[in-house]
């Protein structure tokens, strides 16, 4: 299983934030070029950045941030935050980013998974499914965020061509309380074939060795990794264990 590590941008600087809560932001590093180089000193073979200003705001406004992360390690970027068009992926690939990760575009038009995969290939384009109860959420999950029906969203974007969904569970982000693995199973069931990238509350490493453990073909990590729960090069020994 292919192990993330997140760099979160707010104002520049590396964040979380708990449960998608602008209020409830924690602030670790004021260096987002350095952590990624660390990141990827240390072995990761794929870093998640996350423009939060731009998921709130709907526009590309830490651009030059996050060019700068992708230009500065050898290894790819999954980039994601107010990817909102043909437009803005097309920018951020053309910055070097490995995979783009969209959700409010897809959530309004998800018939646009048609044409990015197409233009793309399968394994440039990601899904992210942010669910609370049961709606997928995009506008960077502030309380009016537009949603709609995970399941059903879920299976109108494989049928348009997404092969790989990043998976999180908006109750458990940055809560450190264990993936929803009964969502995780959820959308692999009902898309037969899905890359279900798991994301939000992966907090200890016995949560990578079940993820690993039920095949899951990656997970993303963040707070817990600030934090101290554990070593990036602990998690990736045990997410690549056999």
């Amino acid at each position: 299983m292919e192990l993330i590590p997140a760099i979160d941008l707010l104002g520049g600087r590396v964040v979380r934030l708990s449960q998608g809560a602008y209020d409830r932001v924690t602030e670790y590093d004021d260096d987002p070029v350095a952590v990624a180089r660390e990141f990827a000193r240390t072995g990761a073979e794929r870093i998640h950045v996350v423009d939060l200003d731009a998921a709130r705001e709907g526009r590309a406004l830490q651009a030059e941030v996050v060019a700068s992360i992708v230009a500065a390690v050898d290894v790819p970027c999954q980039v994601a935050g107010g990817i909102r068009d043909a437009d803005a992926v097309a920018t951020q690939l053309r910055a070097g980013a490995d995979r783009v990760v969209l959700g409010s575009a897809l959530i309004s038009h998800p018939l646009l998974a048609r044409t990015l995969t197409e233009r793309y290939g399968p394994d440039r384009v990601v899904a992210a499914l942010d669910v609370r109860d049961g709606q997928a959420l995009g506008d960077g999950w502030v309380a009016d965020a537009r949603g709609s029906e995970v399941m059903s969203l879920a299976q109108r974007l494989a049928a348009a061509g997404i092969r790989w969904f990043a998976v999180t569970a908006i109750v458990r982000d940055g809560r450190m309380r264990g993936p929803d693995y009964e969502l995780l199973e959820s959308v692999r069931t009902i898309v037969p074939g899905a890359a279900v990238i798991a994301s939000g509350g992966v907090s200890t490493l016995a949560d990578i060795r079940e993820l690993a453990a039920r095949g899951f073909p990656a997970a993303i990590t963040g707070r817990a990794l600030y934090e101290g729960a554990f070593s990036l090069a602990e998690a990736l020994r045990v997410a690549g264990e056999r």
